[in-house]
C-alpha cells in the first residue's frame, strides 16, 4: 500500500509506470485504487491510498515498496517513464551487489514515495 494525497494525480502516475511492469488499475473506490497483473486482475497487487485517518500522507524513512518485474528490460522502461512523469531518480537501472544477477532501479514517486523495482532474470 502507497499513500498519497492526490489520489486523481497518483492513479494517473501508476496507470502510466505500472504498465510497464504488465499492471492495471482494477480497482476504483472513492479512497484508493488497486493495480493487479493483467493476467489476473482479481488479484490486488498494490494499493494507492489516501490514508485512512485523513492526515497528510509522508513518505517514510527507511521504508520502500518493491516490486518484482519478468525482466532487466522491464525494470529499465519502468524507471525511464516513472522519470518522464515527474518521478525522481533514486538510483539507476543496474545489478546489486555487482557480481549479483538481480537487477534494480529506485524512483521516488510523486508523494516521495520509495519505489524499488527489481528482476532475478539475466535478461
Amino acid at each position: 500500500m502507497i499513500g498519497t494525497n492526490d489520489l486523481e494525480a497518483s492513479s494517473k502516475f501508476y496507470d502510466i509506470v505500472l504498465s510497464e511492469l504488465d499492471m492495471i488499475k482494477s480497482f476504483i473506490g472513492e479512497r484508493y485504487v488497486g493495480y493487479a497483473d493483467n493476467n489476473n486482475p482479481e488479484k490486488i497487487n498494490l494499493y494507492v491510498t489516501i490514508p485512512f485517518n485523513k492526515e497528510l500522507t509522508t513518505s517514510g524513512n527507511g521504508t520502500m515498496v518493491a516490486l518484482l518485474a519478468k525482466s532487466r528490460d522491464q525494470v529499465d522502461r519502468f524507471h525511464k517513464v516513472a522519470l518522464q512523469n515527474g518521478a525522481l531518480n533514486e538510483g539507476l537501472p543496474g545489478p546489486r551487489p555487482s557480481d549479483a544477477i538481480e537487477y534494480y532501479s529506485y524512483i521516488r514517486d510523486l508523494n516521495g514515495n520509495k519505489i524499488c523495482v527489481y528482476s532475478t532474470s539475466e535478461t
